[in-house]
């Protein structure tokens, strides 16, 4: 844990504030790679499914990078900083490697529904460790996310998902 770069007015004490931002900027970096990964499904996809599948994948990406935004603006509003650079973003990442290259739907699911159930476990992993910090604030954010992340969870697999 670093100090706290930049000084606010906000009165959740300096140590609570920068335990904060570790967490945020981690689940920063997880977002990032999610929404680069939800692009690699979209722009890569091919078969009987494409369009539908090319249109979920991109609603994946631009909610990830909503909350990747979330994130970086929570960290920075705490007084710290929310480095999103593709090169921190390597480094940092949890979520699993995408597999490359892919061209199947039914492949694309597959991959991008193991990124977003890591990226689900990692903002429940963040609730929890935001509350016993505490800052209800930040671990209602991570509240939010983690319900998105299982809908979307639930859109992708889906495609996979039949009773026959």
């Amino acid at each position: 844990m670093k100090a706290i770069p930049h000084a606010t007015q906000n009165d959740l004490p300096g140590k609570i504030r920068a335990q904060a931002v570790d967490l945020l900027k981690q689940q920063l970096a997880d977002a990032l790679e999610l929404h680069l990964q939800a692009k690699q499904a979209h722009w890569n996809v091919k078969g009987p499914q494409f369009i539908a599948l090319h249109e979920l994948f991109d609603k994946v990406a631009g909610e990830a990078e909503e909350m990747a935004d979330d994130l970086a603006e929570r960290a920075i509003a705490l007084g710290g900083e929310a480095p999103g650079t593709a090169r921190v973003v390597s480094r940092q990442t949890r979520l699993p490697e995408y597999p490359f290259p892919l061209s199947r739907g039914r492949d694309h699911v597959k991959a991008l529904s193991a990124a977003l159930a890591a990226f689900g476990r990692t903002a429940r992993q963040g609730i929890d460790q935001a509350a016993r910090l505490p800052d209800a604030d930040t671990a209602d954010l991570f509240t939010e996310i983690s319900r998105d992340i299982d809908k979307l969870l639930w859109f992708v697999e889906a495609h996979q998902q039949s009773d026959s």
